[in-house]
């Protein structure tokens, strides 16, 4: 009798196991175009991803999740391995890159565009010029009258890491420098406090959600000159294409799968040229521009009679 119920105890214990593995099974049926997959993505890089996500959904059987999150968060979550798939405004370090090699994953970068960071201030502020000599000498505790304060999204956040890097220093100061957790709520905030500068990626500007528009009509963005530059350029889309603006960042979706999956499917579209049209209409800068068809006619017919 007990040799009979160690034989049924076995059999349900291989059940079960064959049960999950079948269930494992399905959730990694993933390819380069179907399955399901969550890509982190820097919070100020959102609106552009999610229009990129909304096209190949609808074009393709796959799911892809968005986890927006601030730089240092994203990176954490590639090395954690919550994700394999990410969007930044950064390569991988040597050290991060390192990290997966000793993994046996060689990590894939693919450049998709170009945008740039913007400096906002409360329509009250007459003065829509700033210096980026300003803004590095404010960082670096620097007596100056022209700025009140620096309203960053997350201190943690792409935008907090490259103004550092322009100002080569390691960390904000805790003076003068206001943080929140997103770029809607850094635009908030300046639209409702004159005399605060705002820093946040161009492409919540160009791509705001509805709920945003009359926080966006309250505010002004800054044209910034450059260092040893006697011109001010506004961060358009041509002034960035031509490297005039001095805040252009290059974007990149970095794919850490190690298998021919979604994350590769993803980087060949967002790098074709649907995905590079989409970057043109959204306002920032592909990095390669879609191309034209013309049909060109010998002869115009007259349809008149």
């Amino acid at each position: 009798m007990k040799i009979y119920f160690k034989i049924i105890g076995v059999f349900f214990i291989l059940f079960f196991v064959s049960c999950n593995q079948k269930s494992e099974t399905k959730n990694t049926n993933e390819t380069i175009l179907t399955g399901n997959t969550t890509i982190e993505v820097d919070e100020t890089l959102k609106p552009i991803i999610e229009d990129q996500v909304q096209i190949f959904e609808s074009l393709y059987k796959a799911k892809i999740n968005i986890a927006a999150k601030s730089e240092k968060e994203v990176i954490q979550s590639l090395l954690n391995n919550t994700s394999r798939i990410a969007i930044l405004s950064r390569v991988l370090t040597k050290e991060e890159t390192t990290f997966f090699e000793n993994k046996k994953l060689i990590p894939k970068t693919t450049l998709f565009a170009k945008d740039a960071i913007a400096l906002i201030a409360n329509k009250n502020n007459k003065d829509t010029l700033i210096a980026l000599q300003e803004v590095i000498d404010f960082v670096q505790n620097k007596k100056q009258f022209t700025i009140k304060g620096l309203v960053f999204d997350n201190p943690n956040s792409s935008t907090a890491r490259y103004i550092c890097e322009k100002a080569g220093i390691k960390s904000l100061p805790e003076n003068g420098v206001f943080s929140f957790k997103t770029n809607d709520e850094v635009i908030k905030y300046v639209s409702q406090n004159n005399g605060m500068i705002g820093v946040v990626g161009v492409n919540c500007i160009f791509e705001p959600m509805p709920k945003m528009q009359d926080y966006i009509d309250k505010i002004n963005v800054l044209e910034v000159k450059d260092i040893n530059n006697a011109n001010y350029f506004s961060p358009t889309q041509n002034n960035i294409a031509e490297g005039k603006y001095p805040l252009a960042r290059d974007l990149y979706i970095i794919n850490c799968q190690g298998y021919s999956g979604l994350g590769m499917g993803f980087a060949s579209f967002i790098a074709g040229d649907i995905g590079q049209r989409i970057v043109l209409k959204s306002g920032l800068v592909p990095v390669t521009f879609p191309s034209r068809k013309l049909n060109i006619r010998k002869q115009i017919s007259n349809d008149k009679k």
